[in-house]
């Protein structure tokens, strides 16, 4: 979701439409930074970097999944060199974020209900009302 608001925020032309990496805020159809994939790639890696590196030091290994679809991205012009460097950080930040939590954070959007929250408390909100209810993770599945 930060990365959605961060592309619309700034709206920058991705390198296959221009030649100049300064052509930030030009409209909807603009949406270079930051790399959403490099984003969710870096996310995903970090917990389990952060959860086995003292056991297991290979598990560094697994970064290179997100600097490779860095390079790729870079290579094909999708996006700017800041673009995958800044999806980087955010999915860092992100799988940091994460791995410090004692309860998980659940998302579930399947009809005909949008399921959020902890392990311990869960938000519902129907699709067809505005009806909200509340209750714990058992009571939902």
């Amino acid at each position: 979701m930060s990365v959605e608001v961060l592309k619309v925020t700034t709206s920058r032309k991705r390198p296959s439409g221009t030649d100049n990496p300064n052509e930030f805020f030009n409209g909807d159809h603009h949406r270079s930074f930051p790399s959403g994939e490099v984003t969710a790639a870096s996310s995903i890696v970090t917990p389990f970097v952060a959860e086995y590196r003292e056991d297991h030091p290979s598990v560094y290994a697994l970064e290179i999944l997100p600097v490779y679809d860095m390079v790729a991205r870079v290579k094909v012009r999708g996006h700017w060199q800041t673009d995958v460097l800044a999806g980087y950080a955010l999915g860092t930040g992100w799988g940091v974020y994460a791995h410090g939590r004692s309860q998980p954070l659940i998302l579930s959007a399947l009809p005909p209900r949008i399921y959020g929250g902890s392990a311990q408390e869960v938000l519902a909100l129907d699709y067809n009302s505005s009806q909200k209810r509340r209750g714990g993770l058992a009571f939902f599945l």
